[in-house]
């Protein structure tokens, strides 16, 4: 879909451009073709986004997920823990990650040459393809900023750096993991004015888990700010939803969430039930744009979303087709 622009992408019109990429990814991503034939779905009979088939995201740790036979720019892997297998997400142009995620941060944001960007993310620094990092760094130098920067374990020199440009009164966003940040209050408290905290999620085995109200009443005591941020993405995408000071996730136009019955995971739950959540990201027209994943979340009437918690294998329910 060469002439595709998901950046076009609007409310108006996105039915429309979700089916045309769907029905592109059909014929042309050989393990989503495969796995809509064994659903005995006929792409040409799909009329409705509901009706659209999600690719369980555990199909990127089996399987190439890609269209076509490209050349790939960047295979970016997931974390994983030890002795897990990664997903590997191929992207055959990497440019259209690109172009999700500056102008995404641009939509919620601002300019990002208006920022000071600080990165606290040594799980990610200390391994090869990491989505985030590729996107962070690339961040950091689109600010245009001498003082934007990757912090690891030096905390002493990211408390000066933070008091320094409070002092300045510079907007600044710190983007960190959540036990990387946790690490760091116990060490220091802050009272920051003119910074946004944004936790990307996750405690890499560092940690207990925490639900994520208990994660940001943490930071936002040992930050001293009203509100902590959140990302929303992960490997398996090229688009990321944003939880800013409205304190819910939002969306870029070309991405959706849907919400899937945990018991039935072809069928979808109306607005406020809580499910597994279902990704739509027209980004990712490369590969699969209808994703499956592991997470348990709520819709609300305008689009916005909250992210509850995640399955665990017991709560897995079907989809189980050409998972190897």
């Amino acid at each position: 879909m060469q002439e595709f622009d998901f950046l076009s992408v609007t409310s108006q019109n996105f039915k429309e451009q979700a089916l045309a990429v769907f029905r592109h990814q059909a014929e042309h991503c050989v393990v989503y073709k495969d796995f809509i034939n064994l659903l005995n779905v006929h792409p040409n009979k799909v009329n409705n986004i509901e009706d659209i088939p999600f690719l369980p995201i555990q199909f990127f740790k089996s399987h190439s997920i890609i269209c076509g036979n490209p050349t790939i720019e960047e295979t970016f892997l997931s974390s994983g823990t030890t002795g897990m297998s990664q997903s590997q997400h191929l992207v055959a142009d990497v440019s259209l990650y690109k172009k999700s995620y500056l102008k995404a941060f641009e939509l919620f944001y601002g300019n990002i040459r208006e920022y000071t960007v600080l990165a606290l993310l040594p799980s990610y620094l200390e391994r090869n393809g990491s989505s985030l990092i590729y996107m962070v760094e690339d961040i950091i130098n689109k600010s245009e900023n001498p003082n934007s920067g990757f912090y690891l374990h030096n905390h002493q020199e990211l408390y000066d750096k933070l008091q320094e440009l409070e002092s300045k009164q510079a907007k600044t966003i710190l983007i960190g993991v959540s036990f990387a940040l946790l690490d760091f209050i116990e060490k220091f408290n802050c009272n920051l004015q003119h910074t946004i905290v944004m936790e990307t999620g996750g405690m890499k085995g560092k940690r207990k888990e925490m639900i994520r109200e208990e994660l940001h009443e943490e930071l936002k005591k040992g930050f001293g700010v009203d509100n902590i941020h959140s990302e929303y993405g992960m490997t398996e995408l090229l688009s990321q939803a944003y939880f800013n000071d409205s304190q819910k996730f939002n969306c870029p136009p070309w991405m959706k969430i849907l919400i899937r019955d945990t018991e039935d995971a072809l069928s979808l739950l109306p607005i406020g039930k809580s499910g597994g959540i279902n990704v739509i990201d027209l980004a990712n027209v490369n590969s699969c744009s209808f994703i499956a994943t592991q997470d348990l979340g709520k819709v609300y009437a305008d689009g916005s979303f909250d992210v509850l918690g995640r399955f665990d294998n017991s709560d897995i329910r079907g989809c189980n087709l050409l998972i190897q």
